[in-house]
């Protein structure tokens, strides 16, 4: 399924630390761990991911290339993707290590690591020191996150991510992706770059969460009525003119289940009629209620996680939407 985590005879490559995943699936750690942990117990170890020839009626396809790796469960050659001459496999020792090199500089540490789609996809988190305290009641940590692709798809980035603990709902709060998401290409030396782009980057980071704490202090302390919440997300999320019936159905169902987050769910209790109540109510709504096209059951749980951290395109709109109200 190309939105599931990797897994093979019922084993997820999966690990977080102390928070059982919203799936259910892979491994529960007791506390936060090192890089050895994160490659053991997420089955990202010796992937030996290299290279091969691709050959069609026994004639070599000129500078085109299968990435291939041994599956950590069964031990078997899956083909992850086909990549160019000039691409360079960053190994998923060498993606660990990248953000394992700014423990000792930032007192970050562990948090999770895992493989999504087939392996074709690696990620790796790290809890940074310190946290924001919205208001003296909602708390937000904020973490390391580096991502690679195996099959070309994709650049290995580093990126800066807050998280409301609250309610195990990040909150991708992106102030603008060139300077707090670093890419490079999968070509050679580039995760020396990365990795320098990364130290510098802890220097911003500090200063982008201080950006990003007088940005929460202005929406928890604006007031926001039942009426004006209901008004804003029927404009921006519900049902426009000469819809069809049912997508305008669907489009008020999203509303309504806005509107319940806003004014009874106990995660906005402690921020209940603030701006910043209002925009966590619709970010709450995309990672916990919004439709995913992946099969249903735990598929979809799946699905949403792994969208709440990939796509935040939906959770910036709400944010630039509730800021205007500061």
């Amino acid at each position: 399924m190309a939105h599931n985590l990797d897994i093979t005879n019922g084993i997820a490559s999966f690990v977080t630390a102390r928070v059982d995943a919203w799936h259910q699936l892979g491994t529960t750690l007791p506390d936060a761990f090192d890089a050895e942990a994160a490659l053991h117990y997420g089955h990202l170890k010796d992937w030996n991911l290299r290279k091969s020839e691709i050959t069609a009626e026994g004639v070599v396809i000129p500078e085109q290339y299968a990435v291939l790796r041994d599956n950590p469960i069964t031990g078997s050659v899956d083909s992850l993707g086909v990549v160019g001459e000039r691409y360079h496999i960053l190994q998923n020792e060498e993606l660990v290590g990248l953000l394992d090199t700014l423990v000792d500089e930032s007192g970050a540490h562990f948090e999770t690591a895992g493989a999504i789609d087939g392996g074709r996809k690696v990620f790796v988190t790290m809890k940074l020191p310190g946290h924001i305290k919205v208001g003296g009641v909602d708390r937000i940590d904020n973490y390391l996150a580096a991502v690679t692709s195996h099959d070309g798809s994709t650049a290995t980035s580093i990126m800066v991510t807050p998280v409301r603990i609250v309610c195990q709902n990040t909150l991708n709060m992106a102030f603008n992706a060139a300077s707090n998401v670093y890419r490079v290409r999968h070509l050679k030396g580039a995760q020396a770059r990365l990795l320098e782009q990364a130290r510098q980057s802890l220097e911003f980071t500090f200063d982008y969460l201080d950006g990003f704490q007088a940005e929460a202090y202005q929406m928890i302390n604006t007031t926001l009525t039942d009426g004006q919440f209901f008004q804003i997300v029927n404009e921006a999320f519900g049902a426009k003119e000469g819809q069809p019936q049912i997508s305008a159905t669907r489009r008020d169902n999203q509303v309504t289940e806005m509107m319940h987050l806003f004014t009874t769910a106990s995660t906005q209790a402690e921020v209940r009629n603030t701006v910043w109540g209002g925009m966590n109510a619709v970010t709450e709504w995309a990672d916990h209620y919004a439709p995913v096209r992946a099969g249903g059951g735990s598929a979809n749980d799946i699905a949403r996680a792994r969208k709440s951290v990939l796509d935040p395109a939906f959770k910036n709109e709400a944010r630039k939407l509730f800021l205007e109200l500061v």
